[in-house]
């Protein structure tokens, strides 16, 4: 009998402990903030989410740290971007996948929807999230994966996620309201490296970046020089840095049009390859992109609300 018991008390222990398990979080990684936010939209309360990639930080020149590889391997999901945006962690997680669940959310993407570049031989451009139209496709394999991850939550899963897609249809009506006021001639939006080129796309604007794709490309004196010229020629009279990009080479523009007597401003920060700071509404997909629309537009001449689509914007951004 005390055998019995004993028995039978450990097997309550052991289905107490895959009950508890089973209700835990979800511990889900991602490289971005914006894949994090993403996941946490989908995910709710199922999920428990740590992004390795802060505000200001550049996932183009970003490698994992000891306290990153820590948080990975004890991961239950591991979520990264792919098409080579994260391109000095491909190597790790080419590795980690033998061990652990690791998805790249992009390459998962069509690649008709995807920009080339002759500066990026044999790859696309990783700067999805620029348009929400394309994001939409990502928030889709965010879900896909936390589904396989944890099949028994499917149906919150989903409705998280058609809730999260109804955010995004709205920023993409105001993004296009907002950008279709701005003058067909000041429709050029210059800044530190190529990252707006999705942006340029869906909403008709020419995109001129100081750097390539990547910023670990070089930005030469010849091109400055190029686009001081064009500045000067085209009449363009705002610039913007990026959150996560040095300004050195911007302000080096604005120099350059002065020392050609053409004045040029620069017109915000914009988020880039970053969110805004945690916590904030700057910090979550949403307004990151309500941020650059507003940012974009008013200093290109269309009349846009002071405090973004839901007056929800920081002010002074």
């Amino acid at each position: 009998m005390r055998f019995k018991n004993l028995f039978l008390a450990a097997a309550a222990a052991v289905l107490a402990a895959s009950q508890a398990w089973a209700e835990a979080p979800l511990k889900v990684v991602a490289t971005t903030g914006m894949i994090a936010d993403a996941a946490r939209q989908v995910g709710g309360d199922e999920v428990d989410v740590k992004a390795l990639m802060g505000p200001g930080v550049d996932p183009h020149a970003y490698r994992q740290t000891r306290s990153d590889i820590v948080a990975m391997t004890r991961a239950d999901l591991v979520l990264w971007h792919g098409l080579y945006l994260e391109a000095q962690m491909e190597e790790f997680f080419h590795d980690l996948e033998r061990k652990r669940t690791v998805v790249a959310v992009a390459e998962g993407l069509p690649k008709d929807v995807l920009r080339g570049h002759d500066d990026y031989a044999d790859k696309f451009d990783p700067h999805v999230w620029m348009t929400p139209a394309l994001w939409k496709l990502v928030v889709g394999e965010v879900q896909k994966a936390l589904t396989e991850a944890r099949p028994e939550a499917a149906d919150e899963f989903a409705a998280n996620a058609a809730a999260h897609l109804k955010d995004l249809d709205r920023l993409i009506a105001y993004g296009s309201e907002m950008l279709a006021r701005v003058p067909e001639s000041n429709r050029a939006l210059v800044s530190a490296h190529d990252a707006f080129g999705y942006f340029g796309r869906d909403y008709n604007f020419d995109v001129l970046g100081i750097q390539g794709i990547s910023t670990q490309s070089e930005a030469g004196l010849n091109r400055i020089g190029t686009l001081v010229d064009l500045l000067v020629e085209r009449g363009i009279t705002a610039v913007f840095v990026e959150s996560s990009v040095s300004d050195r080479s911007v302000r080096a523009l604005i120099e350059g049009a002065a020392a050609q007597g053409h004045e040029v401003t620069i017109g915000g920060e914009l988020f880039s390859d970053a969110m805004g700071a945690d916590g904030t509404y700057e910090g979550t997909y949403v307004g990151m992109l309500d941020h650059n629309f507003t940012t974009i537009g008013g200093a290109l001449g269309a009349e846009v609300p002071e405090r973004g689509m839901d007056g929800k914007l920081s002010a002074g951004l």
